[in-house]
């Protein structure tokens, strides 16, 4: 089953220095249709004006993933981590047993556009750490490239939770079969462009849920850049 989330029906805030869309219910938006998926929690676009950002405020038990399409953010966090975070590069922090950080837009002239993800860990308690690691395009390019997974296998950042996050930047043209198996569901996040995933056209901003498929076969329309998330 394929159930599709269009980008269209998803909350929006536009606070003026942020410009929000949320996946699922997240601070004043609630759907009791789209609360989470398996470990998926929260699936946030955001645009930070310049000079902008969100002030120190406090996580934790959660997995939380940032990922920066265009622009920088900087990052400082209460275990005295300060980062910025740029295109192609990823964040994982582990909030365990809580931790607080901000998170500004450096730049005084550059919008800065970004996906923050959170998942549910393995378990309560977790020591919070924090990792940042660079993907660069040529290990993506039309392919999917692991990016977060429980073991870090081929060097990928470290989630404490049953889950694999792939990152793929698609040319128009390129075919590829999405990684599932028996018992495991997927969610499947277009970032940028349009695809078909087996035969059902989504674009930017379209997530799609997916259980119980044989096969998941991904054709790409037009230049994409996707997010792919194997779950229990």
């Amino acid at each position: 089953m394929i159930r599709i989330r269009p980008a269209g029906e998803r909350g929006h805030f536009d606070h003026g220095w942020l410009d929000s869309y949320h996946t699922f219910s997240f601070a004043d938006y609630h759907d009791d249709e789209h609360v989470r998926f398996r470990s998926l929690r929260v699936m946030n676009e955001d645009r930070i004006a310049p000079g902008k950002g969100f002030g120190t405020h406090p996580h934790r038990d959660m997995e939380i993933v940032t990922y920066v399409l265009q622009g920088a953010l900087e990052h400082r966090d209460s275990m005295g981590n300060g980062e910025v975070l740029r295109p192609g590069e990823f964040q994982r922090m582990s909030a365990g047993t809580g931790i607080t950080h901000s998170e500004f837009n450096p730049s005084a002239t550059e919008p800065v556009h970004l996906y923050q993800i959170w998942l549910f860990p393995e378990r309560k308690g977790i020591t919070p750490s924090y990792e940042q690691k660079r993907f660069p395009e040529a290990e993506r390019l039309d392919r999917l490239r692991l990016v977060a997974s429980p073991d870090a296998a081929d060097g990928s950042l470290r989630i404490h939770q049953d889950a694999r996050i792939y990152l793929g930047t698609l040319r128009p043209g390129v075919s590829i079969e999405l990684p599932s198996a028996t018992g495991r569901h997927g969610w499947l996040q277009v970032l940028r462009g349009t695809v078909s995933l087996n035969g059902t056209l989504l674009s930017a901003g379209d997530g799609a849920a997916v259980s119980d498929e044989a096969s998941l076969a991904l054709r790409v329309d037009s230049d994409a850049e996707l997010l792919w998330f194997d779950l229990a």
